[in-house]
């Protein structure tokens, strides 16, 4: 909507008196953004006089920001605009409904519908009936011939109701996705200093004059200008291109520009442009992302592919993520392959349109073939011109018969059902914290097979706190009162801890009364300052004392480093550094360590050994993080702050910490439905690998005797490395198979790991990988893993940005939850498909042979579409939606080269179609005798619908109806009904469906080929119908082993051909298992007697009872609980004789495992 002329003049002329109000205009500010380093500095000093002028003439405060007035806020975005960019106008409905339209089969079925309607009008002067061959001969027939057109008009009339559906459907999954992103733009928030207190605004809420505090991991929302900085560094190649980081400082590159990310350090930043006055939002401006005309819209999308656009996607744009904005945001990132689902139903779509497309050619030839050879060869008629419209008017007939045959055979409903499917699965899973960003990693997550997960808030609370402490010589095992530590030591501890964290990084009173104190900022840091609150001292006093100002150099933490320091003037002149980082790299810096009195010793690398096997190892065992504090003193000459390894060495040790992050409660019973859902869980950590394996065994991820790998990153490398450093996937892929934690590791190992592990085909299958990560530099290995989750909480913008998943809640058992989500749309597709390929077949052969041998196809070309209607539309939305249930994570994953169509559906599919076909033949080539009514086989053109075709239409609706139910289970289960009442919408589908195809038949009439019926040949054609489900138990009582013939379909990408017997073991087929469990039963019980009787026979030849039983038990545990019955079987037949097991266990004492950094 746009405004009056007058009003949109009055309203610039009060922004420009406004600008007046401001010591620079919008204009000012938008000319010095576009300068860079030297040119920029020189800028802001000649014509600003520096950058507090600059803060002086915004009216804000460097250090108390804006005050939060709203009259001021509502001001600033009057003359310098909001932060947000206008979005793309969505497309209307009538746009929806023309896409629709240009669907080819569509357009094929209007034009002969057109011509259809067209020669129905037409009446041939002279035209004799016998002369043209039969088409209408009784006073009724004559009658009937007159509304002829009505066959062409419903045909059109289904295309309309087709497409309205169809465009329906893409408006409601726009609207769908626009409300996603508006939901992934009000969880961005950035940190903004307003009347002195740091807050978290809505990026959409920030103003030219803000003050912005920024830190590693940002994606800056507006431009601006450096206020103060440590160690700050950008990365800029989203505009610029150019990959290498640029440092910022106030002396040489003040700019900071939105959609760039912070890569290292922290600082402040007044913002000085927002919105479409920002550098990106000129760029988009350009690219035309915010004009209202769509005329050049094709121009618009080649430019956006050369890439500059496509990399500031970020910024706070409110683009409905249509298909064309998915594309830039894809583009952003290195394309990832195909979905899994995407791939395999892409080749099945190809097969079976391919296979319509042929049966419908041959549906035409032969029923123009019979036509002409009938008239011209066998009764000898001659072409006259006269009969010509007639003549092309069966010809048109045997086009739209053949056109309708392809538009059955084509599954054109998958796409259909595969957005129903992800949309509602996409809306649910935002109720389990998993906010999706792209739509194909629901489905994906489905089929994983590993997950390598972080630690830190993740498996664990992210509540960091100090419960063990080494100071002084004395190993405090609880957090000991202040007045044991000499003044000096205490005076260091709470300096150190206090000016070199963050200071974003802040303990907060708790929300309710009783509560924990919060934790603001990094954990980790609140952590240690919650150590100073329990040793009664205060930490903001120390930094109010020394403000962020004063700070002279910060060496802020990155993965390289694994320390943080900052550097501060002493009041008696030289400098004072202190220092803090993981206790085993930072010890190797210090040569020197406080005694109990304070006083400084010496400290060589045997005292250093001595403390990580007496300290750090023991804290580390019982899952504590080690966290070591130290000092330097730098009282000559100033040092070259840039030489950090002279810098960061000879540190003086003040005291190693421990601090705790307790196992979240419910990640070990997550980790279990994991193993049982054949997922494997890998940890990925930074911490030491004492800490790392001691949290993975609290979580189930190892547990005891288990012959899995711990790793250090450095070990790691060795073993995958050659002598040139390059990574090697056939060493790889003799350690990932094994190794569960990977600790002490860099972002560069987790992305060598996951994509090791994507790209490996050692194993039977593919393996499908998803990664959660949360920091910056996580974001190359979220980019290459097939999904990748990031933090919500924790997550840097970078790390959301890299990611397909948002978990809101950081936590563990979300990634479970979409695990199931995933599984239930595979399976969803795998219920549609069941059903759709059954109608099919039976609706292509039934058309190709009723055309072949009667002339005429049983099932009319309205009819036809009414039946697609069923199984695309409705079908896709009743089987699309079926709520997951935890029965989903008791099988493995399907994987990448598990076929979409298994043996167990074919049977299913051939079965039904078998059971179809011979009801639908009987009752066309003997249903007029059956039933004692008229025949409907060879009827003239344009003649009126018999009971006969009614009651075969009637039939095979009702039969698909019932298969409908059946569909509902793909692996072989025997209850079709089993929690059916909790999807309300395959009920109110089904019952819907029915009710409509009682209307058609009663009062369809002409249009739809129909005549009613009696009640007796409705019961018979209920009763057929209700027969698919008797039918449905025959076919899957029938063990799917014993139909070695049938093939599977829509395979994933080739590999080596698997082989049969690892087919057959991943096939779930439950009446197999239950033939089986009689068998297993009996195995069991036979292999329990031998047990037992082994057992006394050893304990009457003098063998202690106690040792047997634990050795029984032991043995009994492995080898009687087994992950499945086929496997059990398999293992109790052939494992060894279970008395010489427990001869040789009693014998000889149990031997540790070898390996050398396997599990305790």
């Amino acid at each position: 909507m746009t405004n009056p002329p007058g009003q949109s003049v009055s309203a610039n002329t009060v922004a420009e008196s406004h600008e007046g109000e401001f010591g620079c205009t919008l204009m000012d500010l938008r000319k010095l953004m576009e300068l860079r380093g030297a040119d920029a500095v020189a800028q802001i000093s000649a014509h600003y006089g520096g950058v507090q002028e600059i803060c002086t003439r915004l009216k804000t405060s460097p250090i108390e920001g804006l005050s939060g007035n709203p009259a001021d806020l509502e001001k600033r975005r009057l003359v310098f605009g909001k932060n947000v960019i206008p979005p793309k106008r969505p497309k209307t409905f009538l746009e929806l409904v023309w896409e629709a339209l240009q669907d080819v089969t569509l357009i094929i079925l209007e034009i002969a519908a057109i011509i259809s309607l067209v020669l129905s009008f037409y009446r041939p002067p002279g035209g004799d009936n016998e002369i043209c061959g039969h088409i209408a001969s009784s006073p009724e027939e004559e009658e009937e011939g007159e509304t002829g057109w009505i066959e062409g008009a419903a045909i059109l009339a289904s295309v309309i109701i087709v497409v309205l559906v169809t465009a329906f459907n893409d408006w409601s999954k726009e609207k769908q996705f626009r409300g996603l992103q508006s939901r992934i733009e009000l969880e961005q928030k950035f940190s903004i200093i307003r009347n002195g207190q740091l807050i978290q605004l809505p990026v959409a809420e920030i103003v030219v004059g803000d003050i912005a505090q920024i830190k590693y991991g940002d994606l800056l929302p507006a431009d601006g200008i450096l206020i103060q900085g440590n160690d700050l560094k950008i990365d800029e190649s989203s505009l610029t291109g150019e990959s290498d980081h640029v440092k910022k400082t106030l002396d040489k590159d003040p700019m900071l520009l939105s959609g760039t990310h912070v890569m290292e350090g922290s600082g402040r930043m007044v913002v000085t442009a927002v919105g479409v006055n920002s550098q990106t939002g000129i760029i988009f401006t350009l690219l035309g992302a915010s004009e209202e005309e769509d005329d050049d819209d094709k121009k618009k999308k080649a430019k956006t592919q050369d890439g500059v656009a496509l990399e500031i996607q970020p910024l706070n744009s409110q683009e409905g993520l249509d298909s064309e904005d998915k594309e830039k945001k894809i583009a952003r990132i290195p394309k990832k392959e195909k979905s899994v689902l995407q791939g395999k139903l892409t080749r099945l779509a190809v097969q079976i349109g391919k296979a319509g497309l042929i049966m419908s050619v041959l549906t035409v030839v032969i029923l123009i073939l019979y036509f002409v050879v009938d008239n011209f060869v066998i009764q000898r008629r001659e072409w006259l011109p006269e009969c010509t419209p007639v003549y092309i008017q069966y010809f048109v007939k045997f086009f739209i018969i053949g056109v309708t045959v392809l538009v059955v055979a084509v599954p054109e409903g998958l796409p259909l059902a595969v957005t129903i499917s992800l949309a509602y699965s996409v809306k649910k899973m935002m109720k389990d914290n998993n906010l999706v960003r792209h739509l194909d990693a629901c489905e994906t997550m489905g089929n994983a097979t590993a997950i390598c997960s972080d630690k830190t808030g993740t498996l664990t609370m992210n509540r960091m706190t100090v419960v063990q402490a080494y100071i002084g010589g004395t190993h405090y095992r609880q957090i000991p009162q202040p007045d044991v530590f000499p003044p000096k030591v205490l005076e260091l501890i709470v300096n150190g801890i206090s000016i070199n964290c963050a200071y974003t990084s802040k303990i907060q009173p708790p929300e309710k009364e009783g509560g924990l104190p919060r934790q603001v900022g990094n954990k980790t840091e609140c952590g240690l300052l919650g150590f100073v609150t329990d040793l009664k001292q205060d930490y903001q006093a120390v930094r109010n004392e020394v403000p962020e100002e004063k700070l002279f150099k910060v060496y802020t933490f990155n993965s390289v480093r694994k320390s943080m320091s900052t550097v501060i003037r002493k009041p008696e002149g030289g400098f004072r550094m202190f220092s803090k980082g993981a206790s085993e790299i930072m010890l190797r810096r210090c040569d020197r360590i406080l005694n109990k009195e304070g006083e400084i010793k010496s400290f060589r690398s045997k005292d250093r050994d001595n403390m990580v096997r007496n300290v750090i190892e023991p804290m580390a065992s019982e899952g504590l993080r080690t966290i070591c504090l130290a000092y330097r003193d730098f009282d000559g000459t100033e040092p070259s702050w840039d030489i950090e390894g002279e810098i960061l060495t000879s540190l003086i040790c003040i005291a190693v910490v421990g601090i705790e992050d307790p196992v979240r409660p419910e990640v070990p019973d997550a980790i279990a439905k994991c193993k049982r859902a054949g997922i494997t869980v890998r940890m990925v950590t930074g911490d030491n690998v004492n800490t790392a394996r001691a949290i993975a065994t609290k979580c189930g991820i190892l547990t005891p005797k288990d012959d899995f790998l711990c790793l250090e990153g450095k070990e790691f490398n060795s073993l995958i490395r050659n002598e040139k450093g390059e990574v090697e996937q056939e060493k790889l892929d003799k350690i990932w198979p094994k190794l569960r934690v990977l600790a002490r590791s860099s972002p560069t190992d987790k992305h060598t790991l996951v994509k090791g592990i994507i790209d490996s085909t050692a194993g039977e299958q593919r393996q499908v990988v998803a990664v959660t990560g949360d920091g910056t530099n996580d974001g190359p290995a979220l980019k290459k893993a097939d999904v990748g989750f990031a933090m919500g909480i924790a997550g840097t913008d970078v790390a959301k940005e890299a990611s397909d998943i948002i978990l809101t809640d950081d936590n563990f058992t979300s990634i479970v939850k979409a695990v199931m989500w995933g599984r239930n749309v595979y399976d969803s597709i795998s219920k549609f498909l069941q059903f759709q390929l059954t109608v099919n077949v039976v609706a292509v052969i039934v058309a190709f042979t009723g055309a072949c041998i009667t002339q005429d196809s049983p099932l009319k070309a309205v009819q036809m579409l009414w039946v697609n209607l069923i199984m695309d539309t409705f079908a896709s939305l009743a089987l699309a939606t079926e709520p997951p249930t935890e029965s989903l994570l008791r099988r493995r994953p399907y994987g990448r080269n598990k076929p979409l169509i298994s043996r167990t559906m074919m049977k299913n599919i051939l079965g039904h179609a078998v059971y179809q076909l011979l009801i639908v033949f009987l009752l066309v080539f003997a249903g007029d005798t059956l039933f004692d009514i008229d025949s409907g086989r060879k009827a003239p053109l344009n003649s009126p619908p018999s009971q006969h075709y009614t009651i075969v239409f009637n039939t095979f609706v009702l039969m698909q109806l019932f298969n409908e139910i059946n569909a509902r289970k793909i692996h072989g289960e025997k209850n079709v009904f089993a929690g059916v009442y909790r999807n309300i919408i395959f009920c109110t589908v089904v019952l819907g469906t029915f009710f409509c195809q009682i209307m058609i038949v009663e009062l369809g009439g002409k249009p739809f080929s129909c005549t009613s019926l009696t009640m007796e040949q409705w019961m018979w054609c209920l009763f057929i119908g209700i027969g698919e489900l008797l039918w449905g138990q025959v076919i899957s009582a029938i063990p799917t082993k014993s139909l070695k013939f049938l093939k599977e379909a829509g395979h994933g990408s080739d590999k080596e051909d698997i082989s049969r017997d690892t087919e057959g073991m991943d096939e779930i087929d439950l009446a197999e298992m239950e033939l089986r469990r009689g068998q297993i039963l009996w195995v069991r019980g036979l292999n329990r007697i031998q047990t037992q009787i082994d057992v006394i026979n050893k304990f009457q030849t003098e063998a202690p009872l106690k040792r047997v039983r634990e050795n029984m038990t032991q043995h009994l545990d492995v080898k009687l609980v087994p992950s499945s019955y086929s496997a059990a079987v398999a293992s109790l037949r052939t494992c060894p004789s279970i008395s010489s097991a427990i001869s040789s266990a009693v014998t000889s004492p149990p031997v540790g495992n070898q390996s050398r950094q396997t599990v305790p």
